[in-house]
């Protein structure tokens, strides 16, 4: 799948799309033209090892990269995906994206948005 949620209505190609859909706000995504179809109909779970929050710093941005307190290999976020359609050549293009929420206290030292996590024990 591509990150980058192209929703199925979208009638140019996927290139052309100039909104960012790479991460969806929680607080907006059942309102967003781009996202709120797809928040109704197909809503899913990412199986993540972590993910990188950057954080900028007087020398450049910093990586840091955050996984599940217990060291588990497998975290889920919540995210949405779609199908697209060709109307051309009749391709389809499945992509996603995932949905961030504000930051626990641990997060909100480095970032200030944070994936929604379904990890028990939290990052």
């Amino acid at each position: 799948m591509r990150w980058g949620l192209v929703p199925r209505w979208w009638s140019k190609a996927p290139k052309e799309l100039k909104v960012a859909t790479f991460n969806a706000r929680a607080e907006t995504v059942a309102e967003k033209i781009f996202l709120r179809e797809a928040f109704k109909r197909t809503r899913c779970l990412i199986p993540v090892s972590g993910y990188y929050e950057w954080q900028d710093t007087p020398n450049g941005k910093q990586p840091w990269y955050f996984t599940a307190r217990d060291g588990s290999p497998a975290l889920t976020t919540a995210g949405l995906w779609d199908e697209w359609r060709d109307r051309a050549s009749g391709e389809t293009l499945k992509s996603r994206t995932m949905i961030i929420t504000e930051p626990n206290e641990f997060v909100a030292e480095v970032h200030d948005r944070m994936p929604v996590s379904t990890c028990r024990k939290g990052f």
